[in-house]
């Protein structure tokens, strides 16, 4: 006798083209569907989403428009539970509305009499107390929470829910791989926008892997990222790619940059080239495994690095960086309003020199990362396969 498929709602910051978000899709939607196949269970993924036609045609699953409440409230109320996560969904840093509709969403189930769980979420910062009990209302009736980090429970403890109740496990995307098939590297035959075109193979030259955003208003983070550069490819010609992590927002500060390497660089023998078409996670997870060191600002660009053992060097403009670099061994090499290019060059050259060292020491830590990376998709279908 075949089990009776149940819907679950997958809600989170999706269909937006932001390889760290979507990465978290795919490892959420691989977790449950082999932690489903383990059991018996039968689930039915119905993802909200700002582009459900994309996300169906990447994810080969069900997808409804996250912004349209009709249908929304209709896919909750036919479904069998909701997953909020993961990501930093619940913090005011980038917008005061984040928080009230991801609240809303859980909300919304919980008022249909629907099982909610959070999945390895980033909390905070919460800056606005005003959230505070609206946030502690809706956890408390949350079946099972899980955060991604020490500090995310600590500023939920500090709102009052019981420490107890809360589970710290690693960001999902840690137990993301590359498909055996060889989808996913379809980047290959494009994106290439660079004063020298590189070729497919790897090239013999060290790639510097460089994933940045724009954060401060005066762009000193990314002068002080190319100055560091140029230093470094004075003393060894590099390769620098650019992997922009959220299009196409992420592409203009790579832009940015590359316009103040172009000349040094082509000086020094060096190589400067940009993926610009990396939409689907795997894509962008295969071109991070061919750096040699990754410079990040992007919190998942350093999460994909840590994943394919590459040396990593993280750039902080918020705490989920500076928390992630504690869970792998490591410590950001400056923040946004402080960072020194000379520093920057001396830690690339370093880790082009000492990666094995580096990769060897992290590997226990890095290991039990990836390990534990599916313990909510565990809780979560065997909830379900309780209840039948």
């Amino acid at each position: 006798m075949v089990a009776a498929s149940q819907k679950i709602i997958i809600s989170g910051y999706y269909g937006f083209r932001n390889s760290g978000d979507e990465a978290v899709l795919q490892s959420i939607l691989n977790a449950l569907q082999k932690h489903s196949l383990a059991t018996g269970t039968v689930i039915e993924p119905v993802v909200l989403s700002i582009d459900p036609e994309w996300t169906t045609a990447t994810y080969g699953v069900k997808a409804v428009h996250r912004m349209k409440l009709s249908e929304v409230r209709s896919a909750i109320s036919e479904s069998a539970g909701l997953i909020s996560g993961g990501g930093s969904l619940l913090q005011d840093v980038t917008g005061s509305k984040s928080i009230p509709y991801y609240l809303g969403i859980i909300k919304l189930a919980q008022w249909m009499g629907k099982p909610t769980f959070i999945y390895a979420q980033g909390i905070g910062p919460v800056n606005r107390k005003l959230f505070h009990p609206l946030i502690k209302a809706v956890f408390r009736k949350c079946s099972y929470i899980s955060v991604r980090d020490e500090q995310s429970r600590d500023l939920l403890q500090s709102m009052g829910l019981g420490g107890n109740k809360i589970d710290v496990v690693p960001d999902p995307v840690m137990g993301l791989s590359l498909p055996e098939d060889g989808q996913g590297s379809s980047t290959e035959a494009g994106g290439e926008s660079s004063p020298q075109k590189t070729p497919l193979s790897r090239p013999v030259l060290p790639v510097v892997g460089v994933s940045v955003r724009f954060w401060e208003q005066s762009r000193e983070e990314l002068d002080a990222v190319a100055d560091g550069l140029l230093q470094a490819s004075a003393r060894t010609p590099l390769h620098v790619r650019f992997l922009p992590f959220h299009h196409p927002s992420d592409h203009e500060p790579s832009r940015y940059i590359m316009e103040k390497l172009e000349k040094g660089m082509s000086q020094n023998g060096g190589i400067i080239s940009i993926c610009e078409d990396a939409e689907h996670p795997q894509q962008m997870l295969r071109e991070v495994g061919r750096c040699d060191v990754l410079i990040g600002m992007r919190l998942h660009s350093l999460i994909y690095a840590a994943g394919r053992r590459v040396p990593l060097i993280g750039i902080s403009y918020d705490p989920k960086i500076d928390h992630f670099l504690e869970r792998v061994g490591c410590r950001p090499i400056g923040d946004t309003t402080s960072l020194d290019g000379g520093k920057l060059a001396a830690g690339v050259l370093q880790l082009l020199e000492s990666g094995d060292e580096w990769k060897r020491e992290r590997e226990p830590l890095i290991a039990s990362l990836v390990q534990e990376a599916e313990a909510p998709a565990r809780q979560i279908i065997e909830y379900f396969r309780r209840k039948g």
